[in-house]
């Protein structure tokens, strides 16, 4: 072989080499010129590609439209490249479908939020058209700087199993245990507009790969700080066991529960069916039938999940630092309410003062509002006949009630301000109500048909 010949073949050999190395089971999913292996579904916003970009163009009087692969995607790592004007909401959707049985085709599925505004929530996990916000970035602050607006930015979406988790720019800003859908199409939003000012605004995508195979090898290692939120029902993962959760409710059984005024389970009055708790319907009446439920072990710092379907017109309640012996008459048990309510057709919900009787409140003495938005006023409540979640956190006498991972309560239960609101509510005749070291969690039988699931603590 001679010198000529032999360098080039070595050249050949390490550009190839380079090659394989830097595609290392990557696929392109937009090959820079055409929209082969995408469709255009819902809305007629447009799409255009100049330069190996693709740009869509928002437009007045048509509903969101996605520009989606025709494939389907179940276990990948995703990454590309986007750009977003200021002003314009857009996302990427991911094992997401679009059927006739469903809402006659509308696209929905799991959405990597693209947020320009000044909550700043992209890279959070939205459901379109489904359950909506999964995972709204507001308890990840370092998350919530990561994307810069009329720039190009990186992102990432590792889907591995029931695992979900995102990136932008090297920062991750979710983490999420969901299993609804395990496969779909990935597709380019362009979002709604009702705004003339917004219409001729552009999303921009670029440099779109995927991988499907060999994915542990490529999997980013999560950051220990990224808060995860898990749906599957009666299920701790990983990483909750490592950080100290526990079920409170097993799913299946009365372990680890009585009746407030029983040291038995009530024998009528409660249901546990096909992973469900529900206390059943007789009439309205306050702890009439089956009566409140209450933990044996008793908590004083601690974190509390309860996930919760209300049915229309249904009353409950979620009790903490509850003190069985604060009333032995009738009636339901003594202690902090995070209130579990259909603020729509329960009359509870326009007595009290200001609203403190709504969903999440705590019941006759703190309204419920958003804290976590600054874009919203309004509560982000799920419909009756959908689950919601209620999240209590105490450390000390700092407390914070979240529903549906939106912060709508805090406040510090030892301060003379506390104080103040007990003396103008219902509990103004119990000594040092809601004060005490330590106390039972309880769900309360309010004559009302209400679910619960997901029942589980971690103690600090």
């Amino acid at each position: 072989m001679n010198f000529s010949k032999l360098i080039y073949t070595v050249t050949l050999l390490v550009f190839t080499s380079l090659a394989m190395a830097q595609n290392d089971g990557w696929t392109l999913l937009f090959d820079g010129k055409t929209t082969n292996g995408w469709q255009q579904l819902n809305g007629n916003a447009e799409y255009k590609i100049e330069n190996g970009v693709i740009t869509g163009v928002s437009k007045m009087n048509t509903p969101n439209s996605f520009l989606a692969t025709t494939k389907n995607y179940g276990d990948f790592i995703l990454e590309l490249e986007v750009k977003l004007d200021a002003g314009l909401n857009s996302g990427i959707q991911f094992r997401s479908l679009s059927t006739k049985e469903f809402k006659d085709g509308r696209v929905h599925g799991y959405q990597f939020e693209l947020d320009p505004s000044v909550r700043k929530w992209t890279g959070g996990i939205y459901d379109e058209s489904r359950r909506g916000w999964l995972y709204p970035v507001t308890n990840n602050p370092q998350a919530q700087a990561a994307f810069k607006v009329g720039d190009w930015n990186t992102v990432r979406v590792e889907a591995v199993g029931s695992s979900i988790q995102t990136w932008v720019n090297g920062i991750q800003t979710a983490k999420l245990i969901d299993d609804m859908t395990s496969s779909g199409f990935i597709a380019l939003q362009v979002h709604s507009i009702n705004d003339a000012k917004l219409e001729g605004k552009t999303v921009q995508w670029k440099n779109i790969r995927i991988k499907t195979t060999d994915l542990e090898k490529s999997r980013m290692q999560p950051n220990p700080t990224t808060p995860e939120l898990n749906y599957i029902p009666n299920y701790l993962s990983e990483t909750e066991k490592r950080q100290g959760w526990r079920l409170l409710w097993d799913g299946k059984t009365a372990t680890g529960w009585r009746g407030v005024k029983s040291d038995k389970f009530p024998e009528k009055g409660w249901q546990m069916k096909d992973g469900v708790l529900t206390v059943l319907e007789s009439g309205g009446g306050e702890a009439s039938n089956g009566g409140d439920i209450i933990t044996i072990n008793t908590f004083s710092n601690f974190e509390l999940v309860v996930d919760f379907m209300i049915t229309e017109g249904a009353n409950s309640g979620i009790k903490y630092f509850v003190d069985p012996e604060l009333n032995k008459g009738s009636g339901s048990a003594i202690g902090l309410e995070f209130q579990v309510l259909d603020d729509a057709k329960h009359p509870d919900a326009k007595m009290g003062m200001e609203g403190n009787r709504t969903i999440g409140s705590l019941y006759d003495l703190i309204r419920a509002d958003n804290l976590s938005d600054p874009t919203s006023k309004s509560k982000r409540v799920n419909p009756v006949g959908q689950w919601n979640r209620a999240r209590i956190v105490v450390h000390g006498g700092h407390v914070e009630h979240w529903l549906n991972e939106i912060k709508v309560v805090e406040f510090d239960r030892h301060t003379q301000i506390f104080g103040a609101l007990v003396e103008k509510s219902k509990y103004k005749d119990y000594a040092n109500f809601g004060r005490g070291v330590e106390g039972h969690i309880l769900l309360q039988d309010h004559g009302n048909t209400v679910h619960f699931r997901n029942v589980k603590v971690r103690e600090f």
